[in-house]
């Protein structure tokens, strides 16, 4: 029996052509010389598993299943693009929204007066209860709800005014729960 070495070169020389012919047909010639330098590391490897009268027919079953395993991970690698774009564009489409949104109610805030900026920032951004607020504003608690009351309706009115109104507004300041 001739040694493995002579044996794989005597493989590779009779059937090389034959099977970057099949992989051609099958994948173009990209990745036909990937396939036949993948099949014939095979044979290398499994050299004493390759009958000897079905040469050509085993490699052809492995560079058949190699083909194979590069179809489906180019099948899961365009899934997962897939699925990264649509994630992006969803991500680029989520930011713009929240970017308009705060900008809105920005822009509804800077109309307000004083007063009731400081009424819906000491709640809302500076997280004051609603006893801490009318502590700092130097009125009672119930005051300070009518005057909390009539600012969100009047930040409403400013948001709807700017004709953008988002969508949904954020509860807190529209009345939400207060601590």
């Amino acid at each position: 029996m001739p040694d493995p070495h002579e044996r794989f070169t005597t493989l590779y020389n009779a059937y090389q052509t034959r099977v970057y012919g099949y992989a051609v047909s099958r994948a173009g010639h990209q990745l036909a010389e990937e396939v036949v330098s993948e099949t014939f590391l095979v044979a290398w490897r499994r050299l004493d598993d390759i009958p000897d009268r079905a040469q050509l027919p085993w490699l052809f079953r492995v560079a058949r299943n190699i083909l194979r395993d590069n179809f489906r991970q180019a099948a899961r690698r365009e899934s997962l693009e897939a699925d990264l774009r649509t994630w992006m564009e969803q991500a680029v489409a989520d930011v713009g929204e929240h970017a308009t949104e705060r900008l809105t109610i920005l822009r509804a805030l800077a109309a307000l007066s004083e007063d009731d900026k400081e009424l819906l920032t000491l709640t809302t951004w500076h997280g004051l209860a609603a006893e801490e607020a009318a502590e700092v504003l130097g009125c009672t608690k119930a005051t300070f709800f009518v005057r909390l009351h009539r600012a969100r309706r009047r930040l409403q009115s400013a948001i709807d005014t700017a004709g953008s109104a988002p969508s949904p507004t954020p509860a807190i300041i529209l009345g939400g729960k207060l601590r």
